[in-house]
């Protein structure tokens, strides 16, 4: 048997690739949807990809189980547990298995048997993998996907905070209590194979360790130590994670089946003399480093570099319009791989950043300035002071006199934000509110960007407010 990770670091995603080195088949378990490492790995081992499996209807990436079936005919295993409004739309499209609790898959000699895992969503399953192959008879791991992650466990309340679902944290709370129950009956020895690590907004507590073992999280993972209901319910909905927009959109892509990329309208390259007309009429993401950005770019453009893109850009674009782009063509299939994960594939056109600068098209920039030289503005309210951080960091400790402006908002809230006073964008290192810096500058405000936030504030020694 043969057993490969592969983790995208820019959506905290993991995925799995399960071979049979005997017959030459595999499966991928909850792939994304740039399949080439998984055809590429595959091609290397000598094998051949006949399978993909879902664990659940993702909300956090395009799944690229219909990639994989238009680019190599793999067959999908999707799960048929759950109510009927979450059920998988696309599966008559394909060579597709729909599967409960207690079926087997196998890949070879390898078996996968199914279980129902509810609470993350309530159609969620995991896959226990046994290596007959290798002459086992008992199972040597579990994937997870989004059920049980290392020192943590799968959020139930994005059925609300997403779809709209009224009611459901609770009643997937409950369900995963139950499902955790489930788990701890299993082997200590099992090792378990999440769908996400450390970053994820899937869950709260994420380690960043890839694999772990069922013995291990029951010792120390905090979310399995509950033995009464209602005190892990009250635990599990609290302090999660803020709900990126675009969740929404991901459920319902996932559930209808996302678009082949080949199907997709191909990008143009505009004249750059035409960007600050489209920047101002229009989106446009710049992806240029924030230094860089902030030193010189075109007006009514906002910046998210690469590095954050897929982090960010499914709060800030508008799905439903036009995205044009600012960025180094070499940079190019990158960023795109990154937008489409997250399902956005309305970019009609991109510009050359190089040719941009050379045209003399950025013609704005805007300052950033250290704790020690804003500290006095702050403390006497020349400035107003937007701490764009999540909630639960301005809870641990904020500077007194921020008003909390969640960056995943910023954009939405934008006219409810006073613009009586210059305003400072600050966050935990400096990272985010340069993004939040371009979009308040866009919309016509006198903004600063603090440099280092909140972690150079406190290095430099000065007070900050605590609520917990």
């Amino acid at each position: 048997m043969l057993l490969k990770y592969f983790y995208d670091k820019s959506l905290a995603h993991a995925s799995y690739m399960v071979g049979c080195q005997r017959t030459g088949e595999a499966i991928v378990i909850d792939p994304g949807r740039n399949v080439e490492p998984y055809l590429e790995a595959a091609a290397a081992e000598g094998l051949r990809i006949t399978g993909s499996a879902e664990t659940h209807i993702h909300a956090d990436f395009v799944s690229g189980s219909r990639e994989l079936a238009d680019r190599v005919g793999a067959k999908l295993y999707l799960s048929d547990e759950g109510p009927a409004d979450w059920k998988y739309q696309f599966a008559d499209q394909h060579n597709s298995q729909l599967v409960k609790d207690g079926d087997v898959i196998r890949v070879g000699k390898v078996k996968l048997e199914v279980l129902h895992t509810p609470g993350h969503t309530p159609e969620h399953v995991s896959y226990v993998l046994t290596d007959e192959g290798g002459g086992a008879n008992v199972p040597m791991g579990i994937f997870t996907g989004d059920f049980v992650f290392v020192g943590s466990i799968g959020r139930p309340d994005l059925l609300e905070t997403a779809a709209g679902v009224k009611g459901s944290a609770e009643t997937g709370a409950r369900q995963l209590y139950h499902s955790m129950r489930k788990f701890l009956d299993l082997p200590d020895h099992l090792q378990v194979w999440p769908a996400h690590g450390a970053g994820s907004a899937c869950g709260k507590g994420l380690g960043a360790i890839p694999s772990s073992t069922v013995g291990y999280e029951r010792l120390f993972n905090p979310a399995l130590q509950f033995k009464d209901e209602q005190k892990f319910v009250n635990y599990i909905l609290a302090d999660q994670p803020e709900t990126p927009f675009y969740f929404a959109v991901m459920k319902r892509v996932n559930k209808e089946g996302p678009e082949l990329v080949r199907n997709l309208t191909p990008m143009k390259s505009p004249a750059a003399d035409l960007l600050p007309k489209i920047a101002r009429s229009g989106q446009t993401i710049d992806v240029t480093p924030s230094a860089e950005f902030a030193a010189g770019h075109v007006p009514g453009t906002i910046n998210i570099p690469l590095n954050m893109l897929a982090q960010w850009a499914g709060f800030i674009v508008d799905y439903e319009k036009p995205l044009h782009l600012v960025a180094q063509p070499s940079a190019l299939p990158e960023v795109l791989n990154r937008l489409r994960s997250i399902g956005i594939d309305n970019v009609c056109g991109s510009f050359d950043a190089a040719a941009g600068k050379a045209a003399g098209l950025r013609t704005e920039s805007y300052r950033s300035e250290t704790p020690d030289q804003l500290k006095e503005r702050i403390a006497s309210g020349e400035v107003k002071l937007l701490d764009v951080r999540a909630a639960t960091e301005f809870q641990e400790g904020h500077i007194a006199g921020a008003e909390h402006r969640f960056l995943g908002k910023l954009l939405r809230e934008i006219e409810t934000i006073d613009r009586t006073r210059p305003v400072v964008a600050q966050c935990q290192a400096g990272g985010r509110s340069a993004i939040a810096t371009s979009i308040l500058q866009r919309a016509g405000f006198d903004v600063t960007n603090m440099s280092g936030g909140y972690n150079s504030w406190r290095s430099a020694g000065l007070p900050v407010i605590r609520l917990n």
